[in-house]
Formats: structure tokens, C-alpha cells, sequence
């Protein structure tokens, strides 16, 4: 009977085992598919040494994601690729629309000259800030408490597995919420509407109109 293997890594773990098989051999496969997840580790280790990590708290070797801070209010979530870790990953901007606007814009204008002109012997981080036309806060020049701010209705930065990453859209406020708590809030205003998934209301410290998707989890 084959053994069971639970393993922490970012897919499952496929291993060829047959009736005269041997513990040793499976060691050695196990030991061929650590290597080849190497290359991978090397670029989330870059990103965990030379930037902020807003999330996973706590980097597991299975999480090919990390949460970036870009700025007050500000984040980008990449999505690495298994086999090719240091090209062009799946980048997710988290914040205010209007902090976003230009570098939007910006991420796409450069996505195609990232792929034909990247060099692969580049870190993973330096071709990020390449992509995204930006430098990022780093422990070398910042301090990561600048960066976790609390929510303006609940004052704490981790409500459960949430933390504040939809922003007043207004420059002069700024304010970041937890979108369940913004949403709660919204729903207690007579002024609020709702279109489809969409709510628009307001900001509560500022007061200027603010828009959100309805949580998937209400």
C-alpha cells in the first residue's frame, strides 16, 4: 500500500510508488520536487527581505501570494507563477481608486515591454518596480507601523482574516476602512442606495461619497 504524504508546498505533492517501492524512493522524489520549487522560494524570500509583507502574516512555503505595500493606504497582492517565478505575476492594486488611476495605467503600458525585455537575471522586486514605475517601502527606509493603519470605524487593523484596504477616495482624507465595517455602515445610512452588487454612500469621517462592493461574506 502506497503511503500517505501530507506535505506544506505549493501543490500537491504527486509521487510514483509501486508494490516493491521503498521509503528511500520516495525520499528522493520528495527531495527532486524541493528543488524545483527552489527558484520559486528564492523570489518570495526577495520580496519578504526587501519589502513590507502586509500579508501572509506569517509565510507558509504552500502561499505563492504576497501583499505589498506600495504606500499609506496602498497595496499591491501578486500571484506568482509556479514555473516561471520571477516573470510577470498576477498583481491585484488594493486602496483608494484615485491613488490607483495613474499607476494603473502605468502597469498596463508596461506590461508588454516587461515581458519582451525582462532579464532574467533580475530579482523579482527590482522587475516589479520596473513594471510598476515605483520604489518600495523597504526596512532599509521605512518602518512597517507607518503603513498598518487602522480602520476609521473600529480602530484595529485585523478584524478576524480582514484588514483595512478600501480607502476614502478623497486625496485630503484617505481614511482606510475594513470593507465589512464600511458596509455596516453604509446599510445604517437613509441616504445609502444600492445598485445590483454596488452601494454607494459616504465616508464617515469625511463625508464625501464613497462606493463598495457588497462583502461576500454578510
Amino acid at each position: 500500500m502506497a503511503p500517505r504524504c501530507v506535505a506544506d508546498l505549493p501543490s500537491q505533492f504527486v509521487f510514483y510508488w509501486s508494490a516493491q517501492g521503498h521509503l528511500s524512493d520516495l525520499m528522493h522524489q520528495f527531495e527532486a520536487t524541493l528543488a524545483s520549487y527552489q527558484p520559486l522560494w528564492n523570489a518570495l524570500a526577495d520580496v519578504d527581505q526587501h519589502t513590507w509583507v502586509l500579508e501572509p502574516d506569517v509565510p507558509t512555503y504552500s502561499a505563492i501570494h504576497r501583499r505589498i505595500v506600495l504606500g499609506p493606504c496602498a497595496s499591491v497582492q501578486i500571484v506568482l507563477d509556479l514555473r516561471h517565478p520571477t516573470s510577470v505575476p498576477e498583481c491585484r492594486f488594493l486602496g483608494a481608486d484615485q491613488t490607483f488611476a495613474l499607476l494603473r495605467n502605468f502597469h498596463f503600458y508596461m506590461l508588454h515591454y516587461f515581458i519582451l525585455f525582462r532579464d532574467d537575471c533580475s530579482s523579482l522586486v527590482c522587475n516589479l518596480e520596473n513594471l510598476l514605475g515605483i520604489s518600495f517601502p523597504s526596512p532599509t527606509n521605512s518602518k512597517k507601523e507607518d503603513f498598518s493603519l487602522e480602520c476609521g470605524i473600529c480602530y484595529s487593523y485585523r478584524l478576524e482574516d480582514e484588514i483595512p484596504d478600501k480607502a476614502c477616495d478623497d486625496a485630503r482624507c484617505g481614511q482606510p476602512f475594513h470593507v465589512s465595517c464600511l458596509y455596516e455602515w453604509m446599510r445604517s445610512l437613509p441616504s445609502c442606495q444600492q445598485s445590483f452588487n454596488t452601494i454607494f454612500g459616504e465616508c464617515p469621517l469625511c463625508s464625501k461619497p464613497l462606493t463598495i462592493k457588497v462583502p461576500t461574506k454578510t
